[in-house]
């Protein structure tokens, strides 16, 4: 016959890896009950309770509560009472509890373990929400003590305060992160409490916008250069502002007619391209190739490694210099205030539907991961190519019948 381990005999999960293997061999206990006071006695239960402590090895403590009056209950009451106090813990279902406060986590091992392995931007806007929001809110707290009541409660109060929905999503999710991260380090043994976090119906903002044809060749006529080459880079590609500041002249092949997205720049750093499908190569239209050979020729430095945008010192332009000096006046002129580098992207995605490409290609045109992203966020309708798909409905419906009682032509749309 097998010899069951204690932690089986007792019916409880037998312990293996992670905190569990520094966790002192749990004992059968029954726990110490004494009178306390001499006025008015009570009982007093004390047991061994299993703790992390905050570099993460297991301890063991004493822990001790008031059952009751002796007044009230007998001692055979309060063993009854203590036997249920104890029971979690010799059944293996009470899980040590971390002693390591939030902030001193995030200082300590959150920001110099995790933070390295982000994108400079991710990073960023990971340290602005922490010291910001998170840190003041949580900082004092046990990681132990924050529940899912205190956070759900918390992003509905960030959402009455006025911030939007995204806002709300990013706490719950950089929380998620920190959580998942400390009980990966032996920091935190319970369930993630964000998981549980539910926000509610997301509402936009504000309209999201592309540009029409006209507004296009009005903006190109608007913008000096480099700044329309870029432009008109992001219109027909669909490449982030970020893979056009850190395209190299070795990216771009005339031979092939083919650009290939390799690398991006944040805030004048150079790295890796946003994610993995980002790693993409896109075709070169030909409307490209005189703007960019003038580019080329106005350019300081001309080595294969060299940026195909760069200042007169071969470094990355800035992107938010570029939004706010052209990008921005010009919107103003054509008619679009809120024109931004992210405009130039939806746009292409909105025009490549019309142009008969299908969601698979927009989707690895743009280098998104999941295709929910290029339909919900990227694509919008057009309305005068919704109209014709709609005669064309109608006359597969009515077998044109009906069209005489319309008129030949269709009516203009209100672009």
């Amino acid at each position: 016959m097998a010899i069951l381990p204690p932690t089986e005999k007792q019916g409880g999960p037998a312990q293996t890896g992670g905190w569990q293997k520094e966790m002192a061999r749990r004992r059968y206990q029954k726990g110490s009950i004494r009178k306390r006071g001499k006025r008015d006695p009570v009982w007093e239960l004390q047991w061994w309770e299993d703790y992390i402590k905050e570099d993460g090895r297991i301890g063991r403590r004493r822990q001790s509560v008031t059952l009751g009056a002796v007044s009230e209950i007998t001692l055979r009451e309060a063993r009854k009472l203590a036997d249920e106090r104890v029971r979690p813990i010799n059944q293996g279902i009470l899980m040590p509890q971390s002693t390591l406060k939030f902030r001193d986590f995030v200082e300590r091992y959150f920001d110099p373990l995790f933070f390295p392995t982000l994108k400079p931007s991710t990073r960023k806007r990971y340290r602005q929400t922490l010291n910001t929001h998170l840190l003041p809110a949580f900082g004092t707290s046990r990681l132990c003590d924050i529940g899912t009541v205190d956070l759900q409660r918390f992003v509905l109060q960030k959402l009455e305060s006025g911030l939007g929905w995204e806002s709300a999503n990013h706490f719950r999710n950089l929380m998620s992160k920190a959580f998942e991260m400390a009980r990966i380090w032996n920091f935190y043994s319970g369930s993630n409490p964000a998981s549980g976090v539910s926000l509610p119906e997301q509402k936009p903002v504000r309209e999201k916008l592309s540009l029409q044809a006209a507004q296009i060749l009005q903006l190109l006529t608007l913008l000096k250069e480099p700044v329309r080459t870029m432009v008109l880079l992001g219109i027909l590609t669909g490449m982030r502002i970020g893979e056009i500041l850190g395209l190299r002249r070795k990216d771009v092949d005339f031979s092939c007619g083919q650009i290939r997205i390799e690398q991006a720049c944040y805030r004048g750093l150079l790295g890796s391209a946003k994610t993995k499908g980002s790693r993409r190569t896109l075709p070169l239209p030909r409307a490209l190739e005189h703007s960019l050979t003038r580019i080329y020729e106005r350019a300081a430095r001309t080595g294969e490694n060299d940026l195909v945008f760069q200042t007169r010192n071969g470094t990355p332009l800035n992107d938010t210099n570029l939004l706010h000096r052209h990008l921005k006046p010009a919107g103003w002129k054509i008619g679009m205030p809120s024109l931004s580098w992210h405009t130039l992207r939806r746009t292409h995605a909105t025009l490549l539907q019309e142009a008969g490409a299908s969601l698979r290609d927009t989707q690895a045109q743009l280098g998104h991961s999941r295709m929910s992203t290029t339909l919900e966020v990227y694509t919008l309708p057009i309305p005068a190519h919704l109209r014709l798909a709609v005669e064309n409905l109608s006359q597969l419906v009515t077998n044109g019948d009906e069209s005489h009682k319309s008129s030949d032509e269709i009516p203009a749309v209100a672009e």
